[in-house]
């Protein structure tokens, strides 16, 4: 296994590769490794002939200054974890200078009102950070395939339409949300979680299998207010939003039509720490 820390030194590794007629897997991630981004990573060993691991915690997708400097960071444990899957894995570790040159700055996308639902309304320029990254990172890995994890599920939407709008000839995998036995999904955040926090969070997914459950006979009304008032009273977890809506555009709903296919996202703090959560309902 290889793990560079320079742009030139992997660009140089990828296109030899590439001369050779090799595939490859691309897993963007941030780092502290659960088994959802180890998933990622067996699904792209299975189907490329080799797969790169970047890590990178990229500040401009960052709105909230707190939230990157607490992030989890265990390069050394993540490297190792890699290195049990496969050999043939080639690990990305750059600075932001390496990924962006002397300017960070994100370019400002529009993403056909993609970026303004759910998590665009609450982390202003974040899908801007997302998008920018990626096109840089795309550009210096070349994959055949990317993988995402379905748990960032508008993410999953905006980084399709990246590739189109940047013309690149990427093919982007989404794959399905990986959980805890108590359904909790896995998220480098969780780390971050207490004990009682940790105990309280797989109330997140227990609501949404309720609303999944009751998709077919109650009003988006009745659900709204039904998810609302689950955490009234609750003492760990605080609701930041709840919203149905649409797949193909992401836009909430207030009434269900037919022939038309739905998921519920949530978004919930506990203490400071913020996890999101969906689910297919139809």
């Amino acid at each position: 296994m290889h793990v560079y820390e320079k742009r030139r030194d992997i660009v140089f590794s990828v296109a030899t590769l590439l001369i050779e007629g090799k595939t490859i897997g691309f897993v963007p991630t941030m780092g502290a490794l659960h088994n959802g981004h180890l998933a990622l990573v067996n699904r792209a060993i299975k189907e490329n002939d080799t797969v790169v691991v970047s890590i990178f915690v990229n500040p401009t997708q960052f709105n909230n200054s707190e939230d990157l400097v607490n992030y989890p960071r265990t390069l050394e444990s993540d490297v190792e974890l890699l290195s049990k899957l496969s050999t043939n894995i080639i690990v990305f570790v750059p600075t932001p200078k390496e990924v962006y040159g002397e300017e960070m700055m994100s370019k400002n996308y529009d993403f056909e009102g993609l970026e303004n639902e759910m998590e665009g309304k609450f982390r202003p320029g974040h899908f801007n950070g997302v998008g920018t990254v990626l096109k840089h990172l795309f550009d210096i890995v070349s994959p055949t395939r990317a993988y995402f994890g379905e748990k960032d599920f508008q993410q999953l939407q905006i980084v399709k339409k990246l590739a189109e709008i940047e013309n690149m000839s990427v093919q982007i995998i989404g794959c399905p949300i990986f959980r805890e036995d108590n359904g909790l999904a896995l998220s480098s955040r969780n780390k971050r979680l207490n004990k009682k926090q940790l105990q309280a969070s797989p109330l997140i997914y227990k609501i949404l299998k309720q609303v999944k459950k009751d998709f077919g006979t109650k009003s988006v009304l009745e659900m709204n207010e039904w998810v609302s008032e689950q955490f009234k009273n609750d003492e760990i977890l605080e609701l930041e939003y709840f919203e149905i809506a649409k797949i193909s555009d992401l836009k909430s709903i207030k009434e269900k039509q037919k022939d038309t296919k739905y998921r519920a996202f949530i978004a919930v703090f506990a203490g400071k720490i913020r996890l999101i959560d969906n689910i297919a309902l139809n």
